[in-house]
C-alpha cells in the first residue's frame, strides 16, 4: 500500500503544481498562453513533471520562459513589419506540442524504463534527447526573434541572396549567435540539474546547430509549396531531428 502510494507521489505533486501555476497564468493580465494553451500546458507539465521530476520540469520552464521573453523582443517594430508571432507571441496548444513533443516522447521514454518495458541503458540517451529537444527549440526561437528584431543582413540560407528579415529560410549573424546563445544556456541548465554530462551539453548544442539550420533550409525550400507544412509542424520535425542528432552523436562517441 505504501509503496503504491508512494509511486503515485510525482504524478500528485505534477497535478497539484501545475495546478498552482496554471491559475496564475489565468488570472495574470499579460498572457504567455491562450485558454487552450494553458490546458495542453498543464497536461505537458504533468508529463514531465510524473516521468522525469522536478529536474526535466526546471528544462522544460526555462525554456518557455525564456522563450516568451525573447518572443516578445521588439514586438512593436515585429507587428509593424508583419513578421511577428500570432497573438502576440501567446502560445496555443499547437506551439505547445510542436515545440515539445519530441521531448514529451523522450520523457515517456524514459518512464517505460521504470516500468520495465525498455531496458536501462536507453536512459541517458532519452535524457540527452530530452535536453537536446528543447536545447533545438530555443535555439530556433532565439535566432528567429532576435534576427527578425535586430538582424542587420539577413540572407536566404540555401543561396545566401540577401532577403528581408522574417522572411522564411532567412538567417543572420545576431540571430544566429543568439540561437547559439540559447543552446548553450538550457544546456548548461540541464547539466546543472544532472540531466546530462559536460560531454552532453557540447553534444546538444551541435545538435541544436544542424537542425536548426536544417529547419531554415525547410522554410526556404518546401514551407511554402507544401500545405500541411505549418510553423507548429517544422518545430515538431525540427526538435525531433534535435533529438536524434544529439542522440546518434552520443552513440557514435562510444562505439
Amino acid at each position: 500500500m505504501f509503496n503504491s502510494i508512494y509511486s503515485l507521489n510525482p504524478w500528485l505533486i505534477a497535478v497539484g503544481l501545475n495546478t498552482v501555476l496554471l491559475s496564475i497564468a489565468w488570472v495574470i493580465p499579460k498572457k504567455l498562453l491562450t485558454p487552450a494553451g494553458l490546458f495542453h500546458a498543464w497536461l505537458l507539465g504533468v508529463l514531465i513533471w510524473g516521468t522525469l521530476g522536478s529536474s526535466g520540469y526546471i528544462v522544460v520552464m526555462f525554456y518557455f520562459l525564456v522563450g516568451s521573453a525573447v518572443t516578445r523582443i521588439g514586438m512593436e517594430q515585429k507587428e509593424a513589419e508583419g513578421i511577428a508571432e500570432k497573438r502576440s507571441g501567446a502560445r496555443g496548444p499547437e506551439n505547445v506540442w510542436g515545440s515539445a513533443a519530441a521531448g514529451a516522447l523522450c520523457a515517456l521514454g524514459v518512464a517505460a524504463i521504470s516500468w520495465g518495458s525498455l531496458p536501462s541503458s536507453l536512459q541517458p540517451l532519452l535524457l540527452l534527447g530530452y535536453v537536446a529537444s528543447f536545447s533545438t527549440k530555443l535555439s530556433d526561437t532565439c535566432a528567429s526573434e532576435v534576427g527578425k528584431a535586430y538582424g542587420k543582413r539577413t540572407f536566404l540560407i540555401t543561396t545566401l541572396q540577401p532577403v528581408t528579415r522574417g522572411t522564411e529560410g532567412a538567417v543572420s549573424l545576431e540571430g544566429t549567435l543568439a540561437g547559439i546563445i540559447g543552446s548553450v544556456a538550457i544546456a548548461l541548465v540541464a547539466w546543472s540539474v544532472g540531466l546530462i554530462n559536460l560531454v552532453g551539453i557540447g553534444l546538444c548544442i551541435i545538435a541544436a546547430f544542424v537542425a536548426t539550420n536544417l529547419e531554415s533550409v525547410i522554410g526556404a525550400t518546401l514551407q511554402a509549396k507544401v500545405s500541411w507544412l505549418t510553423n507548429e509542424v517544422v518545430n515538431a520535425i525540427n526538435t525531433l531531428v534535435g533529438a536524434i542528432a544529439a542522440i546518434l552523436l552520443a552513440l557514435t562517441l562510444t562505439r
